[in-house]
């Protein structure tokens, strides 16, 4: 195994790996820190962020979320980032599994989080490159938005049916 890269917040990885049939080959893989997710819901409302997305060049509808800090918990991490990207906080914090991102070249996985009993607690809280606006939403838009592909992010899509579906 050898590292091609390593950051802050990930690593790249060669190694030469020995398939069922016998024959040796070289996958690459990355390695990010873990991440978690939330569903922020009040009554009939959900909330969605919409952020600017440097990699991709484009505004994508999603769900609160960022990377684990070291130490931190999955629901540590939910509920900073409820917080940090809404200005909320949850009366209670459910937990709706993980997903493995893109398992085919990393080993990303995304805990999810359902949260509940909504409290405003100032305004957000974004980071220096963050470009986010918080938008309230009926489950049915949410529905529809995924129908339409206004929302094509993997974590939310999920989210939103591992809640609401």
């Amino acid at each position: 195994m050898t590292f091609i890269y390593q950051g802050r917040r990930l690593a790249v990885e060669k190694k030469i790996v020995r398939s069922r049939d016998g024959r040796t080959r070289e996958w690459v893989v990355v390695r990010p820190a873990d991440a978690a997710a939330i569903l922020p819901l009040h009554g009939d409302t959900c909330y969605l962020i919409h952020q600017y997305r440097f990699a991709i060049d484009q505004y994508l509808y999603e769900v609160p979320a960022g990377t684990m800090d070291p130490g931190e918990t999955p629901e540590q991490t939910a509920i900073r980032e409820l917080r940090e990207e809404t200005g909320f906080t949850a009366g209670k914090i459910i937990p709706r599994g993980f997903v493995f991102t893109t398992p085919g070249f990393t080993t990303e996985r995304i805990y999810l989080f359902e949260a509940r009993d909504l409290h405003t607690a100032g305004s957000p809280q974004l980071e220096e490159d963050e470009v986010i606006e918080s938008a309230p939403f009926s489950r049915g838009e949410l529905f529809a938005m995924i129908e339409d592909g206004r929302i094509c992010d993997a974590k939310t899509i999920c989210l939103i049916h591992r809640c609401l579906g």
